[in-house]
């Protein structure tokens, strides 16, 4: 069976909590990617930061970017998935919680080995699998 390893992007590049949104924005615009992981101390995972959240939760709250901290805006406790947990996992994961992406961790080190998209999952799947998925991960999505 496929690992959650095999499927994600590896070495992923964190942002660390005490940067500024525009720097996460650059970094976000030079890796060519929508999300980073957020780092706090001893590069522990302590949110996830999109683009969609600098905009929404930044920009157009009237706040400045470039003074406003990647951990100002982290919530709650990341979702992660290990390494080894198979795709079935991941997909429970994603379709439970309606997240496009999901941060995989090593274990037992509990460090961030590498990111999850619903586009590397999408690759590793049948057709028919890819359109129930994207449909749980979409319901009612604003």
């Amino acid at each position: 069976m496929t690992t959650a390893q095999e499927i994600m992007h590896p070495g992923a590049q964190c942002v660390t909590e005490h940067e500024s949104l525009a720097t996460a924005a650059k970094l976000m615009r030079d890796r060519g990617v929508g999300a980073l992981p957020i780092c706090g101390e001893n590069d522990k995972l302590i949110g996830i930061i999109t683009d969609r959240d600098i905009v929404v939760k930044c920009i157009a709250a009237g706040l400045d970017p470039s003074a406003t901290t990647a951990g100002e805006l982290a919530e709650g406790r990341p979702l992660t998935i290990e390494g080894e947990d198979d795709i079935e996992q991941v997909l429970r994961v994603m379709e439970q919680y309606r997240v496009r992406r999901l941060p995989v961790i090593d274990h037992p080190a509990h460090k961030l080995i590498g990111m999850i998209s619903e586009a590397d999952v999408a690759r590793h799947m049948p057709q028919a699998r890819i359109a129930e998925f994207v449909s749980a991960i979409c319901a009612e999505d604003d």
